[in-house]
């Protein structure tokens, strides 16, 4: 998974998406205090979703306070649903409700047209 910790971002932050149609789960979050097993859970669901098949890519981004936004990218609706029932992914859900996250929103939505561009070298 791409990962920013503030700061300018590098090309290699940027998911390689397919030209639109394609899904996108947009979780927000806001941690709650210490770690609580919180980095291993994440690295394991970074991995976890690459494999999936259907997850075309993901960028996360946390601040210093502790908000972030991760977005996984889906080539169709059945790809998400799968990943959702995944088994070994069901224990992050619970233990974001139960420990890790004291505020999260899911947004689930088809991406129609997406926009991009690079500064020139000058």
């Amino acid at each position: 998974m791409k990962r920013s910790s503030g700061g300018e971002p590098d090309e290699q932050a940027f998911s390689k998406t397919p030209p639109p149609p394609y899904y996108i789960v947009a979780f927000s979050s806001q941690r709650t205090e210490g770690d609580n097993g919180y980095g291993e859970m994440s690295i394991a669901m970074e991995k976890l979703v690459l494999q999936q098949p259907g997850c075309i890519g993901a960028e996360s981004a946390r601040g210093a306070d502790g908000f972030g936004i991760t977005n996984s990218f889906w080539k169709d609706e059945a790809s998400m649903k799968a990943w959702k029932a995944n088994v070994d992914h069901k224990l992050a859900p619970k233990l974001g409700r139960e420990i890790f996250y004291s505020h999260c929103v899911i947004r689930v939505a088809k991406v129609e047209r997406d926009y991009s561009f690079e500064k020139a070298d000058i």
